[in-house]
């Protein structure tokens, strides 16, 4: 079997979302012909379909590598140093990619990403760093240096850094929530739009997996969208109870450190 042979195969398990057989496939396309720059970018989305982001920025930059004008790659690099946190490493990526196609929506789409990201920390460090501030205020008022107000500041601290891991967690949420939502959205008009094609079994449509085009039957396309409507549903009602629990944390942690912050300090 050809590596070429071997993508394609990798591509269908990466649509029917099994991503060990598509991981499994491009590395047997990979060591074929480790020159071509597509094998590591669709790894890399494997890779990402597994969250693991590791793998993935490898993945993207050996694709980059191997063609820098390849767009793709550096939406693929972007969103996984996104996913880690890099968020310096991924402005950088996505300025690179930019440089060669301005006008892309996806990285345009990242780099907002970026910048929302950076104002919620931004906020949160705010919040943190006021309390910290009234807190330092409260101790000096009343005699600092004591063992007492040492405990109470250790508390706050870890109670400010207990809810700036909830608002990133929040926010991830948010975001995946917003992602998937949107996807159900574009699944539901095509279906309806399929659905004033004439049935006919025998007949052939192309399904879109990325820039890329798969030859199935309308039964299957039909069954595949309706799979992926029902696991974004469950995606949404998942996430959106996370989204509710996290919400709760956020109100319980910043009315703990408003107690902490207007109570007396310790003696």
């Amino acid at each position: 079997m050809s590596s070429a042979e071997i993508k394609e195969k990798g591509n269908a398990a990466f649509a029917a979302k099994n991503y060990d057989e598509a991981i499994d496939c491009y590395t047997k396309a990979i060591r074929l012909d480790d020159k071509n720059h597509v094998f590591f970018s669709n790894r890399s989305a494997s890779y990402a379909g597994k969250q693991k982001w590791t793998e993935a920025i490898s993945d993207a930059k050996a694709c980059i590598r191997l063609d820098p004008s390849f767009i793709k790659g550096y939406y693929r690099l972007a969103t996984a140093q996104i996913e880690t946190n890099e968020l310096d490493a991924a402005t950088q990526t996505i300025k690179q990619g930019l440089n060669i196609d301005n006008d892309n929506l996806q990285l345009a789409k990242l780099m907002r990403q970026i910048k929302s990201k950076k104002a919620a920390a931004k906020a949160a460090t705010s919040s943190a760093a006021a309390a910290a501030a009234s807190a330092a205020r409260m101790s000096s008022s009343s005699g600092g240096g004591r063992a007492g107000d040492s405990s109470l500041s250790k508390e706050l601290i870890d109670l400010q850094n207990q809810f700036r891991g909830s608002m990133r967690d929040y926010n991830v949420v948010t975001a995946n929530i917003g992602k998937s939502q949107k996807e159900l959205k574009m699944n539901e008009i095509t279906i309806s739009e399929l659905e004033k094609l004439p049935k006919d079994s025998d007949s052939k449509m192309y399904r879109g997996i990325g820039k890329m085009f798969m030859l199935c039957s309308q039964e299957e396309v039909f069954e595949h969208l309706e799979n992926e409507m029902t696991e974004d549903t469950k995606r949404i009602m998942d996430m959106t109870q996370k989204k509710d629990y996290l919400e709760r944390r956020m109100t319980s942690q910043q009315q703990n450190i408003k107690e902490l912050t207007s109570s007396p300090a310790a003696e």
